[in-house]
């Protein structure tokens, strides 16, 4: 008996831990963040005027809570100038995210289809690029994309064009860095969920008769699926919320919402509105990770 309870505490030490880690790292900023958009813009350090102080009294407090003013999310969610930049950051990201699939499966499924004794470099390979900063590496695309940089100069020595193509600050540009920086979220997952499946399966689709287009169709991409699905979140997630990338490849008319709230926060010291953008891009981003949670649910019953 002493034993079984014994487990049943370690277990719940093991699941105290992720449990504390989220309250910490999640829950906590996120009340934090909730508090500063209920409050009033000010003239001050910090730019605003908590609504809700931890001295009052709890009849205070009770009082407060339920005279609190919805008015910044109400703003938010009826400007157009938002409306316009949730929806630009979530085309952009959907498209690079699938541009980054695109690139991601032929390199993940040559990587499970070299020797294994290759597949560990290669992995490594992928993953090389979080060595250096990821500063350095858009800055780097800086000067590949500009009007004089390497890309346009070696297509002009070449003869292939006759003016220089416009590919920086550009919307091309921001997709480009996305697809780059993220590359190896989609690369992982995808090498993970190639190389657990069994190769006779393709060896019986053939015997069957089965063109190797449809057993890689029929076969390979459903076993897939869940690597398809984790590189997918892993990839659309952070890039709706951007903001490195599309201010330093974009143009002018970028558009995305991780600008509006750098925009907010530092140009026009606006916390109150900023925080309320940013729990409603939170709010928005949850709605992929319930689905993805439901098809694992879906997948894990008998």
């Amino acid at each position: 008996m002493s034993v079984r309870l014994r487990l049943s505490a370690l277990r719940r030490w093991v699941l105290a831990v992720p449990a504390l880690w989220l309250v910490i790292f999640f829950l906590a900023p996120f009340l934090w963040v909730l508090k500063i958009a209920l409050s009033k813009p000010a003239v001050a350090q910090p730019p605003y005027e908590p609504v809700l102080l931890l001295a009052d009294s709890w009849a205070v407090m009770i009082e407060k809570i339920a005279a609190l003013s919805f008015d910044t999310f109400e703003i938010v969610m009826t400007d157009d100038l938002y409306f316009a930049a949730y929806l630009s950051s979530l085309r952009l990201a959907a498209i690079a995210t699938w541009l980054t699939l695109l690139v991601a499966f032929p390199l993940a499924y040559a990587m499970t289809r070299a020797p294994k004794k290759w597949r560990a470099a290669l992995v490594m390979l992928a993953i090389a690029p979080f060595w250096t900063s990821f500063l350095i590496r858009i800055y780097a695309w800086i000067m590949l994309l500009k009007d004089e940089g390497l890309i346009n100069k070696a297509l002009l020595s070449l003869g292939l064009i006759h003016a220089p193509l416009s590919m920086f600050a550009t919307e091309s540009a921001v997709l480009v860095g996305i697809v780059y920086s993220y590359l190896p979220f989609m690369i992982l997952p995808l090498y993970n969920a190639l190389e657990r499946q069994d190769p006779a399966l393709l060896e019986a689709a053939s015997d069957l008769g089965a063109t190797p287009f449809s057993a890689f169709w029929r076969i390979t991409v459903p076993l897939a699926r869940p690597g398809i699905l984790a590189g997918l979140l892993l990839v659309f997630i952070p890039a709706v919320g951007e903001f490195v990338i599309p201010d330093l490849l974009g143009g002018s008319d970028t558009l995305m919402i991780g600008r509006s709230l750098w925009s907010e926060f530092f140009d026009n010291r606006d916390w109150p509105t900023a925080s309320a953008v940013a729990i409603l891009l939170l709010a928005l981003l949850i709605v992929p990770l319930m689905v993805y949670e439901r098809q694992q649910v879906r997948e894990a019953k008998p």
